[in-house]
């Protein structure tokens, strides 16, 4: 039994119709997208927009207690003590803050996820199996001297990821280039299994400040945590140009936020890594900063985007296309074709899964959703 259904448009991962009609079986499995005239009869007509289901690359599912807990546009270094100094206020609000959080996901079309993980306390619910999850098992440490405890502490996590999920689901990945010193750096880039990284890339100014002229909103940080030896050395270039050399060339990469990446950043990174992706999370770097990357530029430089809702912490809600709102309302001269395939076929290759979700493709089941006066169904 197959169903047919016709919407206003019909968005396939690439590109918007008009008049075309998606035939899928009763489990969501695609088989076509066909002329009205070749669609025979029992034909559903819908209004709005039909649409492959939404990536979220980047999450933090295991903050989704501290939803407004901290107060908008602090700026990142007083976003980040807070969540240091509050993460663990209430944990008994934390299962069921991930649970919800996980269900609102799914209400809003999202049917994979790019998920960081500190902790083992998203394992229970991500075991259900509700949504697709890479783990991205996030690793901290500032001193260079203590890299190989920090790796081993995480390694723990990661090793618990990995009894639940295949291999290919999970990394010990970097969580930023202030925040990871140079031999915790260079253990993770030779860690065996590594396929795929992410990493916190130039969020605030702070970041290139230090790394360019060794001043800054880090380097009080660091004076106040009296390291004997701060992570990385500044070399008087870019963050990203300063802390890409440490990676092996051509790893594939999510750069995550890039609010102060600049176009010779981009070119840099090209060159080192061409088959990176770059993650936009406009809400997060409003409700932070208020200040969204120049996203015309990276359209410029021919990269490919794709979309993540940070945490709750930083948002109002876990939705992609919130996401997309954001984005329209700040750049309304990007077109939503373009936004929507960084909602899905780009997140879907982000994440290494685009066998299966991103769009639709005879054999894939990528979820279906309804997109209607700006409110999501999922159909499939």
């Amino acid at each position: 039994m197959y169903k047919k259904i016709k919407p206003a448009q019909l968005f396939d991962g690439y590109q918007l119709f008009e008049e075309k009609v998606l035939v899928l079986t009763e489990r969501g499995t695609i088989v076509d997208i066909v002329d009205p005239a070749d669609a025979g009869e029992d034909v559903e007509v819908l209004e709005g927009i039909l649409s492959p289901g939404f990536i979220n690359s980047h999450c933090h599912l295991e903050l989704s207690h501290m939803k407004g807990i901290i107060e908008e546009h602090t700026g990142l270094l007083r976003f980040v003590n807070q969540i240091v100094s509050k993460r663990y206020a209430d944990p008994e609000a934390i299962p069921a803050a991930i649970e919800r959080a996980e269900a609102e996901m799914i209400r809003n079309g999202i049917v994979a996820v790019g998920d960081i993980c500190n902790t083992t306390d998203t394992l229970f619910q991500k075991e259900k199996g509700h949504l697709y999850y890479h783990n991205f098992v996030e690793v901290i440490g500032f001193e260079p001297a203590q890299a190989q405890q920090h790796f081993d502490t995480y390694k723990v996590v990661y090793d618990a990821y990995c009894e639940r999920f295949h291999p290919r689901q999970v990394s010990l990945t970097p969580h930023a280039p202030y925040s990871v010193s140079t031999p915790l750096l260079k253990l993770l880039a030779t860690f065996p299994g590594n396929q795929l990284l992410s990493i916190h890339n130039q969020e605030t100014e702070d970041e290139n400040e230090w790394f360019l002229n060794s001043t800054g909103g880090f380097k009080a940080l660091y004076e106040r945590l009296q390291l004997k030896e701060v992570p990385v050395a500044p070399e008087g270039k870019s963050s990203i140009q300063t802390y890409s050399p440490y990676l092996p060339e051509g790893q594939q990469l999510l750069f995550i936020h890039n609010v102060f990446t600049t176009a010779a950043d981009i070119r840099y990174a090209l060159d080192r890594f061409p088959d990176a992706c770059w993650c936009l999370c406009p809400n997060a770097n409003y409700y932070i900063t208020n200040r969204l990357p120049d996203i015309p530029m990276f359209q410029k430089e021919g990269v490919p985007l794709v979309l993540g809702t940070d945490s709750l912490a930083s948002n109002y809600s876990l939705s992609i296309w919130e996401e997309i709102l954001r984005i329209q309302k700040h750049y309304p001269q990007i077109p939503l074709e373009q936004m929507l395939s960084w909602a899905t076929i780009n997140g879907a290759r982000a994440l290494q899964i685009g066998e299966r979700y991103g769009s639709f493709e005879k054999g894939k089941k990528p979820g279906v959703i309804q997109i209607l006066n700006d409110t999501i169904n999922r159909l499939y």
